[in-house]
């Protein structure tokens, strides 16, 4: 993205943190629930709460995780990692610190390549990976004169994810963040639900006139929780940093929050630096230890992630990446159209009718496929009747409106509605000969060399025998007959 100003062009430099909920039964820390939506501290621990004498003991399943998702990322799995505190003060945070990971992650270097139009993609670059533990939440909205906490996400397992200054406009930011949800849902490491605050996004966000080589200042947009918001959110400050340069002001390193109701990024504190968190390592854990031979039996049962998916999609059904791009983009989304798509001699028609049909009636009921009215054997059956010429094409459009409605299948809708395809020589013969005798004087025109009354003579056919005609046998004969 280009930003067009009075002293000229500006390029925007956008890098995100993204902090993904490990998908774990407990904490990361302790033995107390991770589950969403628990009764307010009805899920702490006396680890969460920081009593005192309390001492963490790591989650083994949580390690094994993050490293599954490191090897998701194409980056290293550090043998060796540390715990650090980070300190600050706030009411959410019991201990007076956050367990984190600083100078020893367990994951460093990696990398996400994210599709972008024309078929092109671009590789963003990813720092690190390390993991923390979650801070409760405060409540402002319980009183009018006080606040509440709840611990119930005091201690919750997170990876923080942070991508290098690679990304350099709204769009690229919200297709990164949809591969790396993809992933992280095709391992089963975290949900990527941002509405429940399991996916959350920091953007750095920093501007500098075009051709330049230095980073201009950055500001850091915290916990914007939807891809949409992200991109909102980019695109406002970038161009609110540009006008402030442009009017001889200088930007401040802060962090800003999103104000969705307005628009607008509003500034809520000076940026802090490392050294005012005092990172140091935590006394109570010993370094992380990793064991070569777990990393690389962790790696042997990977799932196929989606860039190897679209991959196989493009080679083995010759769909063009477009198509698998979409199909691949959710795992339930490809599994349901390798479902539809199994033995058919033309995967093509299947991925039309996922993409197409299924998705465009999806949209429109706010479901995803997951829910979908149409189970994947349904239309495949729905598809099956087409290639048999049971129905034509346009029938089956008929067909699917009443499986969306009914959950039916689509034999037994077909069977119902007496919706079978006429094949018949015989029927569609004499549906012509009535045709051309009421049209005598176009049936003429036509002879005479307006061969673009084709098209009118095929619909009017269609229309007589209510759509069952078989398409290609109208043609046919039609062609025949007016020629004759």
């Amino acid at each position: 993205m280009i930003i067009e100003g009075k002293t000229g062009s500006w390029e925007i430099v956008v890098g995100l943190e993204v902090h993904a909920q490990v998908v774990s039964q407990s904490k990361l820390f302790s033995g107390a629930s991770a589950t969403y939506g628990g009764e307010p501290n009805a899920q702490v621990s006396l680890v969460d709460a920081a009593f005192p004498g309390m001492l963490p003991v790591i989650n083994g399943y949580v390690v094994e995780q993050a490293i599954k998702t490191g090897l998701g990322i194409e980056a290293t799995v550090n043998e060796v990692s540390v715990f650090d505190r980070k300190n600050y003060f706030y009411a959410d945070l019991p201990q007076g610190y956050q367990i984190s990971q600083y100078t020893r992650p367990i994951v460093s270097g990696g990398r996400l390549v994210i599709d972008l139009p024309g078929d092109t993609t671009k590789t963003i670059g990813v720092t690190r990976l390390h993991l923390e533990q979650d801070a409760g939440k405060s409540m402002h909205d319980q009183s009018p004169t006080k606040s509440y906490i709840d611990l119930n996400r005091s201690g919750v397992a997170l990876m923080e994810i942070v991508s290098e200054p690679d990304i350099r406009s709204p769009e690229e930011a919200g297709a990164y963040l949809k591969k790396l949800r993809a992933i992280l849902r095709y391992l089963g490491t975290c949900d990527g639900n941002m509405e429940e605050g399991s996916m959350r996004c920091d953007a750095n966000v920093s501007v500098r006139k075009v051709g330049a080589t230095e980073f201009g200042t950055r500001n850091e947009i915290k916990n914007v929780n939807s891809i949409r918001h992200v991109m909102q959110a980019i695109e406002y400050e970038a161009n609110r940093q540009v006008e402030a340069l442009e009017a001889g002001e200088t930007i401040r390193q802060e962090t800003r929050l999103w104000d969705v109701a307005r628009g607008v990024t509003r500034s809520m504190r000076s940026k802090e630096h490392a050294h005012d968190y005092r990172y140091f390592p935590d006394p109570d854990l010993l370094p992380l230890i990793l064991d070569p031979e777990a990393i690389a039996r962790i790696k042997t049962s990977m799932p196929e992630l989606p860039d190897a998916k679209k991959a196989r999609f493009v080679d083995a059904y010759k769909l063009s990446p477009y198509d698998a791009g979409v199909l691949v983009a959710e795992q339930e989304q490809a599994d349901f159209f390798e479902t539809v798509a199994k033995g058919r001699k033309d995967p093509k028609l299947a991925a039309n009718w996922v993409i197409v049909e299924l998705f465009g009636a999806l949209n429109k009921k706010g479901v995803d496929v997951t829910n979908s009215p149409v189970s994947a054997k349904n239309l495949a059956g729905l598809l099956d009747l087409i290639e048999n010429e049971t129905i034509s094409g346009r029938i089956a459009k008929d067909v699917f409106q009443f499986m969306v409605e009914t959950g039916k299948d689509a034999a037994s809708i077909v069977a119902e509605k007496g919706l079978v395809q006429v094949t018949d020589t015989g029927a569609i013969d004499a549906a012509i000969a009535k045709v051309m005798a009421e049209n005598a004087a176009k049936v003429d025109e036509y002879r005479a060399g307006k061969t673009t009354l084709f098209g009118w003579f095929v619909g009017q056919v269609m229309k007589g025998t209510g759509g069952k005609a078989n398409p290609a046998k109208v043609n046919e004969i039609l062609k025949a007959k007016l020629s004759g």
